[in-house]
């Protein structure tokens, strides 16, 4: 069911609901990415303090979090022409008893006692209440029964900032240490050996332990991964769907910069920003290639290891990606459920026998995972299944992954 913003003290100025409303704009009708519009947003007004940019970009997602909810509220899909009302209605929903909305122009037709009369009659429906397009959720109820609803539940929540430490160096209680010096609280999760969480939201990409590369932004699921693949020093390691070398910078440092880090990637542009952050991180030991036929032929039973982080329908990783429910399509998933499978064929022939292989995706659905490794592995009799892991954010409130450890045989 919808799970109500803390009551607001106080409204703010008028001039943050400005960028409110046009970051909005942006990502529901010019496609572009939540995280990059709010980025550009902040940065856009000097002025504004750290409140009023923690409020821009809490309602901001919020709002892209609870789309369809606040559409139910206001009885009609959300358009360019209804943005302000979009926005006036999320807050109505949201206002103590004694709270009133700005005496604004464009807040004038919201009556909020319409309102939560219609929100209490749309929440029937338990699409709307969770707020997922109605065939997305459908296809969760599918594939998981009884689980799908406590994942949306879990996945509605605001993602944690969580922290990986660089142990190339430092170690995680000086790291801690450092950053307490600068007024910045954070917990160790002692179930998870390299990650920090931080206790309050903070820019902490301007600090000095960022810019000299002692730790990454990193969710816990995403640190889970590379420790998954058993990796030694010395190895060469294969990271084929690398993007911006999150993973590929944890490989590093597990191997203690010694070997190989192949970091391959469709975009060349992504490789390029990897290799900013390996910098930043002194990681040593990886070299990029774009992928192509050949490389693929080149590598041909050379590796040691290989990280397949696949593209997927990101359905685990909503709670910090909450407008990716909105941009999914049908065919989309039709299609990289087919390019998942083609991945895993074609890249596979990479390992060496005796090497060993994850399967990684940032999804929940049993059809992108394993039920992907389950056909693989009856086409390839040369692979075997060591282990497979699902986390879902239910469980343990973190992002959702998948992985899959193979081997290949003789």
């Amino acid at each position: 069911m919808f799970l109500p913003l803390q009551r607001m003290k106080i409204l703010p100025f008028r001039n943050l609901f400005v960028g409110i409303v046009d970051t909005l704009n942006q990502i529901f009708f010019e496609g572009k990415y939540a995280d990059r519009e709010v980025e550009k947003t902040l940065k856009s007004n000097r002025s504004w303090g750290a409140r009023d940019r923690a409020f821009i970009a809490e309602t901001v997602y919020d709002l892209v979090r609870w789309k369809r909810l606040v559409e139910g509220a206001m009885s009609r899909p959300l358009s360019p022409d209804t943005l302000w009302e979009f926005v006036g209605t999320w807050f109505a929903m949201n206002l103590a008893e004694e709270q009133h909305l700005p005496q604004w122009e464009e807040f004038r037709q919201i009556y909020p006692k319409e309102i939560l009369k219609r929100l209490h009659n749309s929440s029937s429906n338990p699409a709307v209440a969770q707020s997922f397009p109605d065939w997305l959720y459908a296809l969760g109820e599918k594939e998981l029964g009884q689980q799908w609803l406590q994942e949306v539940e879990a996945l509605n929540q605001q993602a944690p900032t969580i922290i990986r430490v660089n142990t190339l160096k430092i170690d995680r209680k000086s790291l801690q240490k450092l950053l307490k010096e600068r007024r910045i609280k954070t917990k160790i999760l002692s179930k998870f050996p390299y990650a920090l969480a931080l206790e309050e939201k903070t820019n902490i990409f301007r600090t000095d332990e960022f810019q000299n590369g002692l730790f990454e932004v990193q969710d816990v699921g995403s640190q889970l991964i590379a420790p998954f693949l058993r990796v030694e020093p010395g190895m060469r390691v294969v990271d084929a769907c690398a993007g911006a070398g999150g993973k590929t910078l944890h490989l590093a440092a597990l191997m203690q910069n010694k070997g190989q880090i192949i970091a391959m990637d469709l975009y060349e542009w992504k490789l390029k920003e990897l290799k900013k952050r390996a910098r930043r991180n002194d990681v040593q030991n990886v070299q990029t290639k774009v992928i192509e036929s050949k490389t693929i032929k080149r590598l041909d039973s050379t590796v040691d290891r290989l990280l397949i982080d696949a593209p997927c329908s990101g359905l685990g990783v909503l709670k910090r990606n909450p407008d990716t429910k909105w941009k999914l399509q049908p065919e989309f998933l039709d299609n990289i459920r087919a390019e998942q499978a083609k991945i895993l064929n074609d890249y596979s022939r990479m390992l060496k026998k005796g090497g060993l292989m994850v399967y990684a995706t940032c999804s929940i659905l049993p059809s992108e995972n394993q039920e992907q490794v389950e056909k693989f592995l009856a086409n390839h009799p040369n692979f075997t299944l060591i282990q497979e892991k699902q986390y879902f954010p239910s469980q343990y409130g973190y992002d959702g992954f998948y992985m899959a450890l193979m081997e290949r045989v003789e």
